[in-house]
């Protein structure tokens, strides 16, 4: 009470004030949050789907290696397919946005041994964070969509023995009867069809066939030939031809006896 006689409010419309500073402070906290942490968050759990992605794209080639070299009829593999989607192009699709990257096998006297040949692939396609992951050829690739470049994070079973002087190609053939693609929970079914086709070219010292040319024809809407080439030129020792983009010349010793070995298998999607 005032000398006047009267209650004085002093002490409530302190009380308001903090209130009101408190909520304040406590919203502009949440829209701070919501402005920078949010995205942040939603980064962070599309950069988790795509590592998981790429771990299941890896088992996916692992069921395929199944299939080719251990003469496993049938793969069934669950996965979760997240900030994205798994769609499987048929080597042969006319769709615009299947992969139409070409392997063609050949040397200057007998012509070709693989002519033209298209893998086909698994893609997966993140929205979120613009990147795509291949299984194509027994490899499995990486490929950002926002900026130039490619890397491969599993190799395919080629090889050069440089002891015996051979050379070892294996090359998988995805094929599905129509286009598929999913997303959430997949569950992956395979099988390997028909016969396996298998070519061994032995050499002798002094053939005329050699060198061996490998062209890897470039898919201009799906560039992963950054991958492709390091894997030829650095893993595998080939010689990059600086006339012809994509031509490499195989790591075969002419000075002495070896082969060429040419497998290919071809694996058909029927689910997913």
């Amino acid at each position: 009470m005032n000398k006047n006689g009267l209650f004085s409010n002093d002490s409530g419309v302190s009380e308001s004030i903090g209130f009101l500073l408190i909520f304040s402070i406590v919203i502009a906290g949440i829209g701070l949050v919501t402005l920078y942490g949010y995205p942040t968050l939603l980064q962070q759990q599309v950069s988790a789907d795509e590592k998981i992605m790429e771990k299941n794209m890896i088992v996916l080639q692992n069921d395929i290696k199944s299939l080719a070299y251990k003469t496993v009829p049938f793969k069934e593999t669950a996965l979760k397919i997240g900030s994205g989607s798994l769609t499987v192009y048929d080597s042969m699709s006319p769709n615009p946005s299947a992969s139409t990257s070409t392997i063609s096998i050949y040397d200057n006297l007998n012509g070709y041994y693989i002519s033209s040949f298209r893998p086909g692939e698994l893609r997966y396609e993140s929205v979120s964070g613009q990147t795509d992951i291949s299984l194509q050829d027994g490899a499995v690739v990486l490929r950002p969509r926002i900026q130039a470049g490619s890397t491969m994070l599993a190799e395919p079973r080629w090889f050069y023995d440089g002891q015996t002087n051979t050379m070892v190609i294996n090359l998988v053939n995805i094929t599905s009867e129509q286009l598929m693609a999913k997303e959430g929970i997949g569950s992956i079914r395979m099988a390997l069809v028909g016969e396996p086709y298998y070519n061994e070219t032995p050499f002798v010292i002094g053939d005329t066939r050699l060198p061996i040319s490998l062209e890897y024809t470039i898919d201009p809407d799906q560039p992963y030939s950054v991958a492709w080439d390091n894997y030829f030129t650095q893993k595998l020792n080939m010689i990059q031809d600086i006339t012809t983009p994509g031509k490499y010349e195989l790591p075969i010793d002419d000075t002495r006896e070896g082969r060429l070995v040419i497998k290919k298998f071809q694996v058909e999607i029927l689910s997913i």
